[in-house]
């Protein structure tokens, strides 16, 4: 025989749902956990006095009924648990599990009997349907009946409200009315709050975040009343789940949340949590109403008559005691500030989320409370505004994600740590982990810090345009031995130049570097290196040697850094360097113009679209001509409209020579680059053959 017997998949109906959760029977205690509100109920053996064994909707179930009128029912077990959960009752429990026979005949005409806190109807001395009590919210009386009204669940598409009994008239002398009678029955062990007599403490003027103002909380035996200047909360201590004490980031104050379940309501406002706010500074003298013998007597030592300290103390101190549940404080994560919250946003609203030893909790405005058993993953996502931060994602067992956004960068590490301690399945572990750390992840988020590669961008931007405007001035020579391409082609290069550029300088300028690496000339000189680049390339190999298996990446992270800090006198060094590679560079570039290399005829498509234009209507009016001098004459030569030419001769020799110009164009035409592809675009877009920009 084990030692324990545990269950899982077992139901536990919570107004009018059924919650599943884990049941383990010890020789000790019932322990049963669920899974939903991660609420225990702790059963002590010596206290139980009932055990039955019943066929129910779910199978089968357990009614425990225990010595403090309490009663528990799971159900969920199958046939076959009957025989090990009897045998185990009998070698360790002095009670014996009996099974019970449940009325399923369908008739609504029975006796009503109360029960510790059920309210069981029963034909022919068989239970039909059982009430547990502490579900009723309301209970009025008719002439001849009663109406039970019950607790709305929001998470239960469709509830049960109220139940109605007819109570026949009284046939005895008897001068107590059965339908009062009957009323008082529910009402001794309903939910509903009654405040009668004092109460133990009142705590004025307490600021209230959820809902929200200043509200006086009076602390009576069996709940808590908020009073406020429009409305009245009334809470039974049954309904406290848990109890949160939160250090604010500021470390001058104090958060007190209490969980709620069912929450209080403020029209169609639900409020699972009730959130107190308080300053660490400020201190209270605290007098119980209660003579010293009851404060004994009832709290055993964890409160007395007299007390005084800090306000928030004195406040969590009296709900523990009388709720008799733990307070959750935050355990040993600390951020990169200190603190042991994270500053984020959720659902719009900046507040703190809270890493605790079993889950996390984020106040204030809508505050959300998950258990680590409820997370599936958890996802580290780079901001949507910004480099500076990220998101934290959590995806829940039920589908639900919440998504925490704007966290600072610099508390990256101390949180996945954190969730990597706890084992929580993290999305893209393996993406974060190939980064290392993450410096590397937001590194190109530093305005103040050295960036080698725009550096090196920048560098070759200046040469790149040093080398275009020699290449202009190259070209205008040939521009000045062409017969009609004079001035006016280039005003309209110039201005074509400034229309590209207003339109999307950046684009151009990538697509110009694509474009020149594929048509680059091996033989022509290569272009000069930067001084960033010149001392890099001696430093690289000391780099290495001084960091042994540093990546790329990070050789031009430490590379940054050290230049930053170099030398004004080692910069100047390198710079001169860089200059005088400059002038070798020009001087060779010269030199291989001189021999032609890189010379190369006007592509007719580099010319701008009203010069291209006006010369192809000339073509048409002057070949017009030809052909109709060609007609009267009986000449047989012909020419092509697509012929491209600049000269009026129509001779066979001159059609050779054109031939021959018409290759060097096209050999002009594949080094054009870009240049090319952005006219014809723009011919394109105005006769309407493209739907949309290149």
């Amino acid at each position: 025989m084990t030692d324990t017997l545990e269950f899982n998949d077992i139901y536990q109906e919570v107004k009018g749902s059924w919650n599943d959760g884990r049941l383990r029977f010890s020789k000790q205690t019932v322990v049963y956990k669920s899974n939903k509100t991660g609420k225990v109920d702790s059963i002590p053996v010596a206290e139980l006095t009932q055990a039955q064994w019943r066929r129910v909707c779910l199978g089968h179930g357990i009614k425990l009924a225990t010595s403090t009128s309490h009663i528990f029912k799971y159900d969920g077990f199958k046939d076959s648990d009957f025989e090990k959960i009897s045998e185990y009752f009998k070698a360790n429990y002095k009670v014996e599990l009996t099974e019970k026979d449940m009325c399923v005949k369908g008739w609504n005409w029975g006796t009503a009997k109360f029960g510790g806190p059920l309210l069981s109807f029963e034909v022919n001395d068989s239970p039909a349907f059982e009430i547990p009590l502490s579900s009723v919210s309301q209970c009025a009386t008719g002439k001849n009946e009663v109406t039970v009204e019950f607790h709305q669940n929001d998470d239960m598409e469709v509830s049960l409200m109220e139940v109605r009994f007819y109570v026949p008239p009284s046939t005895g002398d008897e001068g107590a009315d059965p339908v009062e009678a009957f009323a008082q029955n529910v009402l001794s062990k309903a939910d509903v709050i009654q405040a009668t007599g004092d109460a133990i403490c009142i705590f004025r003027e307490l600021q209230c975040l959820t809902p929200r103002g200043r509200y006086d909380i009076r602390i009576y035996p069996t709940f808590l009343h908020l009073h406020g200047k429009t409305f009245d909360y009334k809470i039974p201590y049954t309904t406290v789940l848990r109890l949160f004490l939160l250090p604010h980031k500021d470390q001058r104050q104090m958060f007190f949340v209490i969980s709620l379940d069912p929450p209080i309501k403020q029209g169609q406002t639900r409020y699972h949590f009730l959130i107190l706010l308080f300053s660490k500074e400020e201190d209270i003298n605290l007098t119980l109403n209660m003579s010293e013998e009851e404060v004994e007597k009832r709290f055993e030592g964890k409160l007395s008559k007299n007390m005084s300290g800090s306000l928030y103390e004195m406040v969590s101190r009296v709900m523990k005691a009388l709720v008799n549940r733990k307070i959750t404080v935050p355990g040993n994560f600390q951020g990169h500030s200190g603190s042991q919250c994270i500053t984020c946003s959720y659902k719009a609203s900046s507040g703190l989320l809270y890493p605790l030893e079993r889950g996390f909790i984020y106040v204030h405005k809508p505050p959300v409370h998950l258990r680590f058993e409820e997370i599936t993953c958890v996802n580290f996502a780079r901001g949507t505004t910004t480099t500076r931060s990220f998101d934290f994602e959590i995806e829940a067992k039920q589908g639900s994600q919440y998504t925490f956004s704007s966290i600072e960068r610099e508390e990256y590490g101390k949180l996945f740590d954190f969730v990597n301690a706890k084992k929580l399945s993290i999305k893209n572990r393996g993406f974060k982990e190939g980064i290392k750390s993450n410096d590397d992840v937001y590194s190109d988020s530093d305005d103040d810090q050295h960036d080698a590669y725009l550096e090196r961008m920048k560098q070759e931007g200046k040469i790149r345009e040093e080398a275009n405007n020699s290449d202009s001035e190259g070209d205008s020579g040939y521009k000045a031995s062409d017969s009609e391409s004079s001035r006016d082609g280039e005003d309209s290069d110039e201005e074509n130049k400034k229309k590209s550029a207003k339109r999307g300088k950046i684009v151009k300028e990538k697509k110009r570097r694509k474009k020149e690496k594929k048509s680059k000339n091996s033989s022509a000189p290569k272009r000069p290196m930067s001084a960033y680049m010149l001392w890099l390339n001696s430093s690289r190999e000391h780099i290495k040697a001084e960091n042994p298996g540093i990546s790329v990446t990070e050789i031009s992270k430490k590379a940054g850094e050290m230049w930053k800090h170099l030398g004004k006198d080692k910069k100047e060094e390198w710079e001169s360097k860089a200059e005088q590679a400059k002038k070798d560079y020009e001087k060779a570039m010269k030199e291989y113009k001189e021999r032609g290399g890189g010379s190369s005829a006007k592509c007719i498509l580099c010319l701008p679209l009203k010069k291209r234009n006006r010369d192809e209507k000339k073509k048409r009016k002057s070949t017009g001509r030809e052909r109709e001098s060609e007609k009267a004459t009986g000449n047989d030569s012909f020419k092509s409209r697509e012929f491209i030419s600049s000269e009026e001769s129509s001779s066979q020799s001159d059609h050779g020579k054109k031939g021959r110009k018409r290759k060097v164009r096209l050999t002009h035409h594949y080094s054009c680059g870009i240049r090319i592809v952005l006219l014809l675009a723009k011919n394109m877009m105005k006769r309407r053959r493209w739907p949309a920009p290149l």
